[in-house]
């Protein structure tokens, strides 16, 4: 079997013409994924809606009601930046189905991605910064309460803290939450993480990668999680619109490369979800997050996984 990747057509619903938020780049990354030869179509699993129950272990009923309803009010969609639409409602829920679909392939295979999900700024109650369901928290929170898991860490190497993932699984000690962020990046007022790695803005390639190792290897040991959610955001590279460290092309697949071995080295399942990137040229942002699956379909051989 070849590495299971998760994908749905519903992921890039149209947005009005020039909004920042680059909704083109999941079909993008399936097509480009698809042209290089990695998989091909009709080999990318494609999930069902979330459960609106399931959605309701991370996020309020009435919340949730008003999201899916279209009840938001001006304040809530600007703070969220997406204006509402049935699609987009309809391309929200789907694609938490996708992350969970990608978890239960990881645990029953080893590995598997998303080619989408890590919105990790919704909160229990609100949206905000383009996430609207914390896929992250639901996915933790469903493993828990099913018993598929003892513990779940959340690995987050997004450029920006996954401050709702953060406050939603604080009561949570066998959710681990760990944020490897910007320190002068979105948002304003940091969440408390269980493990906060703050970074300084220009860092590069080689000494993002020694925090990366030197974390994993105290982390992985210390709490022996029987699945590793994996935040593969590329706004950590050079060129992202919104990031400020200083990653390039090659770090951000050995960053990938990295993470994912310290995981299988250690025989612990990681599902992998896309995160955050942003760049006015679409389909060099679809590589750019291309990179996770290229890293996994290696490791996937390279590990034996089947």
């Amino acid at each position: 079997m070849p590495l299971p990747l998760v994908f749905h057509d519903d992921y890039s619903p149209p947005l009005p013409p020039g909004h920042r938020f680059p909704m083109e780049k999941f079909r993008l990354l399936r097509d480009h994924l698809v042209d290089s030869g990695l998989t091909t179509d009709a080999e990318i699993l494609r999930p069902e809606l979330c459960a609106a129950e399931v959605l309701a272990l991370a996020h309020d009923h009435a919340y949730i009601e008003r999201y899916c309803s279209g009840d938001m009010s001006r304040d809530e969609l600007r703070r969220l930046g997406l204006p509402w639409s049935p699609q987009l409602a309809q391309r929200t829920v789907r694609a938490v189905g996708g992350s969970l679909l990608a978890a239960d392939l990881a645990l029953e295979h080893g590995l598997a991605c998303h080619l989408a999900g890590g919105t990790h700024h919704a909160h229990y109650d609100h949206a905000s910064g383009f996430c609207i369901f914390n896929d992250l928290a639901i996915m933790a929170l469903s493993l828990l309460e099913s018993g598929r898991v003892g513990r779940v860490l959340i690995f987050d190497c997004d450029v920006h803290q996954g401050d709702g993932t953060a406050r939603i699984l604080e009561q949570v000690p066998d959710a681990v939450t760990v944020s490897l962020h910007c320190e002068k990046n979105f948002p304003l007022r940091k969440a408390r993480s269980d493990w906060d790695i703050e970074l300084a803005p220009g860092m590069g390639d080689h000494e993002y990668l020694k925090v990366v190792n030197d974390t994993l290897n105290y982390l992985l040991p210390l709490y022996q999680p029987d699945l590793v959610l994996y935040d593969a955001g590329v706004d950590v590279h050079r060129d992202d619109a919104l990031g400020l460290l200083n990653l390039s092309d090659e770090g951000l697949a050995m960053r990938d490369s990295a993470v994912i071995d310290h995981c299988l080295g250690r025989d612990i399942p990681l599902v992998g979800v896309i995160g955050g990137g942003y760049d006015k040229d679409r389909a060099l942002l679809a590589r750019r997050h291309a990179q996770l699956h290229f890293s996994a379909a290696q490791a996937w051989t390279r590990h034996g996984l089947r």
